[in-house]
């Protein structure tokens, strides 16, 4: 029988994983490097408009794909609703939206800022209670309202075999119980992550029938603007300690994200994944000797 070379295998990399021409809405972070680089179009969002600027300048130079920003501040309702708005102007149908703005802010136990730990546990579950903090409102709250202002152009077109996407990036310290990092803790940081996993979950049952799926990545140790100071003895701790020998990369990252972005993860929903190459697992004393010097300083 004579083979053909047809490109329209449901099986081929390209097809299972190719995002040519989606649109992808991403609040901070990486990801924007793979969508863009695979030919995707992708809309980058923070505070600084001349960094945006020089990022999608940088991005438009990398292949087929496009890099536009929006200016916004998704600490409060408001400024969520603003940038969907501005979303709305510009597209009548996204395909992907990437929740990926935090912070995190160190304390010591018994001097915890109160900016630190934003309300009582139950706050966690009232998005629009007007005590909530900075912490949660960009780990936790901005993901509630982003995802409800834009989930009318996530639903557009979806079907099941090619679904809306919500993917957030948590934290696999949303998985730990350990929180106190020697002097210094982590504890509001720790407590919105687990949020935003169970928000991801609570998210994909509400959004199913939609036919949007929510995802939560879990990072473990990477390389980040806030640990940078501190990069080399990182890295020899990782190198001795990690049951990989290395802390993550832009690729470990990139490759979860494009998996549940393209078909190939279209079945998958109300997941979190953890991208930490095990140091979950490996236990809470080999996690806490590399997060204690890899983590930001008070």
């Amino acid at each position: 029988m004579a083979q053909t070379n047809s490109n329209s295998n449901p099986l081929l990399i390209q097809n299972l994983f190719g995002v040519q021409g989606r649109i992808a809405v991403v609040t901070g972070g990486v990801m924007a490097h793979a969508w863009v680089v695979n030919g995707g179009h992708v809309v980058i969002t923070a505070r600084n408009e001349e960094t945006l600027s020089k990022t999608c300048e940088r991005l438009n130079e990398l292949g087929t794909g496009k890099a536009e920003f929006i200016v916004s501040d998704l600490s409060s309702k408001a400024g969520c609703a603003a940038l969907c708005d501005e979303v709305k102007k510009r597209f009548e149908k996204i395909h992907v939206l990437v929740n990926n703005s935090g912070i995190a802010i160190p304390g010591q136990f018994h001097q915890y800022p109160e900016k630190g730990m934003e309300s009582e546990i139950l706050n966690l579950l009232h998005f629009l209670c007007p005590s909530l903090r900075p912490r949660l409102d960009l780990n936790v709250k901005s993901i509630f309202y982003m995802t409800a202002e834009l989930t009318p152009l996530l639903a557009k077109d979806a079907t099941n075999l090619d679904p809306g996407r919500v993917i957030i990036i948590a934290s696999v310290q949303a998985f730990n119980n350990q929180s106190d990092f020697g002097d210094r803790g982590l504890w509001s940081y720790s407590t919105s992550k687990a949020a935003a996993v169970s928000l991801a979950s609570n998210l994909a049952v509400t959004l199913g029938p939609k036919l949007i799926s929510v995802n939560a990545i879990c990072p473990g140790l990477f390389p980040s603007d806030i640990n940078q100071s501190i990069r080399d003895q990182a890295d020899q701790l990782a190198h001795s300690l990690h049951p990989m020998g290395r802390y993550g990369g832009v690729e470990d990252m990139a490759g979860v994200f494009l998996f549940l972005a393209s078909r190939a993860g279209a079945h998958i929903s109300a997941n979190a994944i953890l991208s930490d190459g095990g140091i979950t697992a490996a236990g809470t004393n080999l996690s806490q000797s590399i997060a204690a010097a890899f983590g930001p300083k008070p």
